[in-house]
């Protein structure tokens, strides 16, 4: 059974083929179990609905393309992970950073809610980076460029999730 959120398709860590829902989703679906009689499926789905979850929200599953030749023209790995490791692990921390700053005490989520004004604040941290006696780090240590990219990696996905993927 998983128990870890970072080895789920969902945010909270909810893993409906293992039967295992987090802390958060197991008390919704309890109280509506006690409440009424539905089945499992649709309590799962109130649950999920209910915190903002989404059935839409991509997994690595559902983002390339299915096609084996076309797969061939996403390097993940030799294009963008071996490219860029350090920068790779620098917004992953902006991630964690973000997560104990918007959601605390929380499994590693994106509050998609939450400071939604990713061009804008991109922007600012670009103004803010390193360089010449400017240190690039905010008032948290972390790196302007870091949260830059982050925020425009987010424009990125989200833009992508508009268009359907393409």
């Amino acid at each position: 059974m998983n128990t870890d959120p970072a080895k789920s398709a969902t945010y909270c860590g909810c893993d409906e083929g293992a039967h295992y829902h987090c802390a958060q989703h197991s008390e919704t679906v309890q109280s509506l179990a006690d409440s009424m009689l539905v089945s499992v499926a649709e309590l799962v789905t109130y649950a999920h609905e209910s915190v903002g979850a989404s059935s839409a929200t991509p997994t690595r599953a559902t983002t390339l393309p299915t096609d084996p030749a076309e797969r061939k023209k996403y390097p993940i790995a030799t294009g963008f992970m071996d490219y860029f490791p350090d920068a790779i692990a620098a917004v992953a921390h902006v991630s964690w950073v973000g997560n104990n700053q918007h959601n605390p005490g929380q499994p590693l989520h994106w509050a998609r809610g939450k400071s939604m004004d990713q061009d804008d604040t991109a922007m600012r941290h670009m103004l803010e980076r390193g360089g010449g006696n400017v240190s690039g780090r905010d008032t948290d240590g972390v790196r302007h460029l870091a949260k830059a990219a982050w925020r425009i990696l987010a424009a990125l996905q989200l833009e992508i999730e508009r268009e359907g993927h393409q």
